[in-house]
């Protein structure tokens, strides 16, 4: 299964974002390829660490059954409900923060599991290395598809 800690998988990501430009328009949805950018960092700040979000009660009542369907699954559903901590609506500098995308996620190959730091996902609870990487992988490639690469 694809994983961002492996190496083609990852390597695929990275070629597909760098086909974006800031004149891409979403196949759905309402970000501007900006503020897709900006928003696919967040999820992969938290395994990180680097944004601490709180569980709320949903994810309590439903995040483990939820989890579990979305590891399942090839890819995600459209149109999904996001995060408040994830959403953005402001404008964005494109070339920069695909830059910083980008960066990320090689970080994930060269890294490996070890850069996760936060094992417990604001909504689905306790995640292990290979959740976590799997999911990564399918909210990444979620949002390329969205953009047509």
């Amino acid at each position: 299964m694809a994983n961002i800690f492996n190496i083609e998988s990852n390597k695929n990501l990275v070629e597909r974002l760098e086909k974006l430009t800031p004149t891409s328009q979403p196949l759905w949805g309402k970000m501007s390829v900006g503020q897709m950018v900006l928003h696919a960092q967040k999820p992969l700040d938290v395994c990180e660490g680097k944004l601490m979000l709180k569980r709320g009660l949903m994810g309590m009542l439903f995040g483990n059954w939820a989890k579990n369907d979305f590891l399942k699954r090839v890819e995600f559903k459209k149109n999904l409900p996001t995060a408040p901590a994830f959403k953005i609506t402001e404008w964005t500098e494109f070339e920069k923060e695909k830059e910083v995308l980008v960066k990320q996620i090689v970080r994930f190959r060269e890294e490996g599991p070890s850069i996760i730091k936060n094992l417990k996902h604001p909504f689905f609870g306790e995640m292990t290395i290979e959740e976590w990487g799997i999911l990564q992988y399918k909210h990444l490639n979620h949002h390329l598809m969205q953009f047509g690469v």
